[in-house]
């Protein structure tokens, strides 16, 4: 009778150890960083910024405007390249009314370093402050690139 309670309850102490941690999956160590394998290139960083062209008290980041942001503060921090690309974006606003406006995207290959990061997120900063923006959208990824 033992043998046959044993076996049972084993199997349910051995089985309970195979649970799915209650951890949620969107949930990542803060130290594990995501790692390219190419198959042809070298790992680069892409970043992609989005850039709201409206102001805020009215009006738009005339083309002027946009081009001398680009030309004064984002060449020299990149001069190896860019690319500009015009985009709509649409949010959900803080007032639950959906919202859309006009923007810029703006796609940066680099090196995965400290410096460009800084670079980077000095970019976001002039922009908000010229233009009175919330926030410039910025999205990473390791990518292999060739030339």
């Amino acid at each position: 009778m033992f043998r046959s309670l044993a076996l049972p309850a084993l199997l349910t102490l051995l089985l309970a150890g195979c649970q799915a941690p209650s951890t949620k999956m969107h949930q990542i160590p803060p130290n594990t960083a995501p790692v390219a394998v190419c198959g042809s290139g070298d790992v680069m960083m892409q970043t992609t910024l989005w850039f709201g062209m409206n102001k805020p008290k009215g009006g738009i980041v005339s083309s002027s405007e946009w081009q001398q942001f680009v030309d004064n503060d984002v060449t020299p921090r990149f001069k190896d390249g860019l690319s500009v690309y015009d985009a709509k974006g649409q949010w959900l606003g803080d007032n639950g009314k959906l919202a859309r406006e006009n923007s810029k995207a703006l796609m940066l290959i680099h090196t995965p370093d400290v410096a460009s990061s800084d670079s980077i997120n000095k970019l976001r900063d002039v922009y908000k402050q010229r233009f009175e923006q919330e926030s410039v959208m910025r999205v990473d990824s390791l990518v292999c690139v060739a030339f």
